[in-house]
């Protein structure tokens, strides 16, 4: 009997995905937990296993669509045995409109179309645009306002029953069915978090001054502008302050040099630098809790679990898995952690949870001959740390001149919740730990 795929939820606050690729194709005999397809949402890209055993019978959704989640993407025919019938979707979800296909290549006299902007509310006319809600205090999803749009719902109508005063999903949807405005908001449970709106990538210079002389035009990838809507946001809504220092990592060096071959060989896996910078961040974070934080309106979240990011490049950008309770793990289980999710990240086999709930962050551009570098916070975090290349260089020791083994790191924070006075004081305690390590590795 014929099967359904749908687009699966990848996590509560994602409502749409993107099939990046298919790795069957009609007709092709599928087992059931097979891999069938690609799919990239703004927290993960993954691979979809099948639902059941069978044959793939119809693609539904194209390579490069973006649809709601539990639509159908696919049917399979046949299923065997092991066959079982997808989950069914809650509330029967559109398909998102097909990105438009990539602007031809602009004439002197002709700009590349762009999407059209929603006209701003005038008046009492209806408003849909991310700005104009945000600024009279409507929180809501993309999903939620896509759905107001195509129902002619006045978003200011209605009253959120989601943290904050959030309208969400089932807001707009009772508003549909009924005809009328949700229920009233519900408490705020203590430490619900907040989602921010969706954020306009705008351009900053008039478009004529963009595109002129010989070009093409490159369409971001579906990773690439989620990633870029997530730095605009995080910049938007933290106030960035930077500290550096400088650290002698010369006893570090000498002590992975001389254990890395015998920490290969009994552990089976390769001895890098990382751990010993995720250990010293978790002592500085158990001493400077502030720095372990989340900002919830003018709540500050101080997290008791230490759930470090750790930036891993890709191809097409980077994603940030997460080793959750770092202050629990030794100095094995750490580089265990770090070797594991960053391989997985690159071959595109991490799961939803291990791409959440990080406290802090730390991205090492040093990796790619970077000195230092000032990222950008990884929302919520308050802080991330980046780390520059390990370099010899001259420095004074008790007044004298020595080659050491060097680095600089540097603290990007939240201005609202950490103070420089802290944010150095973390930072020369990861400082003191690192130059001078006495944690056995083995």
């Amino acid at each position: 009997m014929p099967v359904n795929v749908v687009m699966p939820q990848m996590g509560e606050s994602i409502f749409e995905g993107t099939v990046t690729k298919w790795l069957k194709k009609v007709g092709d005999r599928i087992e059931r937990d097979e891999p069938l397809f690609e799919i990239s949402t703004d927290k993960v890209d993954a691979e979809i296993p099948a639902p059941a055993a069978g044959t793939l019978k119809e693609i539904k959704v194209k390579e490069g669509e973006t649809v709601q989640i539990n639509t159908v993407v696919a049917i399979i025919e046949d299923g065997g045995p092991g066959a079982a019938a997808a989950p069914p979707a809650k509330a029967e979800a559109k398909p998102a409109a097909a990105a438009p296909p990539p602007a031809a290549k602009p004439t002197p006299t002709a700009l590349p179309a762009r999407p059209p902007v929603p006209p701003p509310a005038v008046g009492g006319e209806l408003t849909f645009e991310p700005g104009k809600l945000r600024e009279m205090g409507i929180r809501s999803s993309p999903l939620v306002r896509r759905l107001a749009k195509e129902h002619g719902i006045d978003l200011r109508q209605l009253k959120g029953s989601g943290a904050g005063g959030r309208i969400s999903k089932q807001d707009i949807q009772r508003a549909i069915e009924q005809g009328v405005p949700a229920a009233a908001p519900a408490a705020i449970p203590a430490g619900a978090p907040t989602a921010p709106p969706a954020v306009a990538l705008e351009v900053g210079v008039p478009r004529e001054r963009i595109y002129f002389g010989r070009y093409e035009v490159e369409p971001m990838s579906n990773m690439r502008r989620l990633i870029a809507e997530h730095m605009v946001m995080s910049k938007r809504v933290s106030p960035h302050v930077y500290s550096a220092d400088e650290v002698d990592m010369s006893g570090i060096v000498q002590l992975r040099d001389k254990l890395k071959d015998d920490f290969e060989r009994r552990t089976e896996t390769k001895l890098t630098f990382m751990p010993f910078f995720i250990r010293a961040c978790v002592k500085g974070l158990r001493a400077f809790p502030t720095v372990n934080a989340s900002i919830d309106g003018t709540n500050v979240v101080l997290h008791r679990d230490v759930n470090i990011g750790i930036a891993v490049a890709l191809e097409a950008g980077l994603i940030v898995p997460v080793i959750k309770g770092a202050e629990e793990k030794n100095f094995l289980g750490l580089q265990r952690a770090v070797n594991d999710l960053a391989e997985r990240a690159r071959t595109k086999k991490l799961k939803l949870e291990e791409v959440q709930h990080s406290t802090f962050s730390i991205t090492n551009p040093g990796v790619f001959g970077g000195l230092m570098g000032l990222p950008i916070i990884n929302q919520p975090n308050v802080a991330i740390l980046g780390i520059g290349a390990i370099q010899k260089r001259p420095v004074v020791i008790n007044d004298a001149i020595g080659i050491r083994s060097m680095v600089y790191l540097t603290l990007s924070y939240d201005h609202r919740v950490v103070d420089g006075a802290i944010a150095h004081q973390f930072m020369r305690k990861v400082k003191d730990i690192l130059e001078n390590w006495s944690e056995p590795i083995l």
